[in-house]
């Protein structure tokens, strides 16, 4: 038996590994991170998740995170594993109900309610509208932001015919995006305060069930572009609505679920 306990939650149907990892000693154990997490993440061999959460010391905040994709890559930050992330450290004693911790992308503020978690995120950079992206056989106009992680924003007329993995994977490399590439939202704009949206999520490399982050995206752009208003029910395509506040601040709110606590097995690495 691997020393090591775990806990699994999940966000709008985003399934995270979290890890308590205040004493450090992850990394002694699996000295190569990115290994780690691509075996932990692998869906039937290990435990299977979009992603694997650290929560270690901060010197002026509640806590601090790193994230990684279940690829193994480090990221910036996520909205559905930053409200489990919240859940998880008011679980266990580590801050209080109204808590800030630390990312890559900056510092995150949250505040728990049950199994509601309320997260204001970063404010929203590089926000840029309607610009043409060549394809190997069309041409696209997408919008973008950075909303802790860079986001490609596409409207669509109905989003259940979209070939989300085909076409995402293609924007999502895209020379535009630079080196990282991007993450691709698809949006259906139902009225003035309901959304349709589907994500590829780069570092999962497929479509997920909900993405954090692509829906405030997804918001902020819709608001700026007067197709909407604040605050916006993001429907996912795993069922949750999340709702989005914008406006000096930016929120992102939806549940945070607990589903086990255990402890990882040798075999779960091999």
């Amino acid at each position: 038996m691997v020393e090591l306990e775990f806990s699994k939650m999940s966000a709008s149907g985003n399934d995270f590994v979290m890890i308590d990892n205040r004493d450090g000693k992850i990394y002694e154990r699996f000295p190569d991170m990115k290994e780690f997490v691509a075996k932990v993440c692998r869906f039937h061999h290990s435990v299977g998740a979009d992603g694997v959460i650290l929560i270690e010391n901060s010197a002026d905040y509640d806590f601090r995170w790193r994230f990684f994709n279940a690829d193994g890559s480090e990221a910036e930050m996520c909205g559905n594993g930053g409200r489990c992330a919240a859940r998880f450290a008011f679980m266990n004693g580590i801050a209080k109900q109204r808590m800030a911790f630390e990312t890559v992308a900056g510092v995150i503020k949250a505040e728990v309610h049950g199994q509601k978690v309320k997260l204001q995120l970063t404010r929203p950079a590089d926000l840029k509208l309607d610009y043409p992206v060549g394809l190997d056989d069309k041409e696209l106009f997408v919008s973008s932001v950075n909303t802790g992680v860079p986001h490609a924003v596409l409207l669509v007329s109905d989003i259940d015919l979209v070939p989300v993995d085909e076409l995402g994977r293609m924007i999502r490399s895209h020379k535009v995006f630079g080196d990282k590439g991007t993450n691709v939202n698809f949006v259906e704009v139902l009225d003035k305060k309901n959304v349709k949206v589907r994500t590829f999520e780069r570092g999962v490399e497929g479509e997920t069930y909900a993405c954090g982050t692509g829906a405030v995206a997804s918001g902020v752009i819709l608001v700026e572009k007067s197709l909407v208003r604040s605050p916006v029910n993001i429907h996912t395509r795993g069922g949750e609505v999340l709702k989005i506040y914008i406006g000096d601040e930016v929120y992102l709110e939806g549940d945070a679920k607990f589903i086990y606590k255990g402890h990882l097995h040798e075999e779960a690495l091999l």
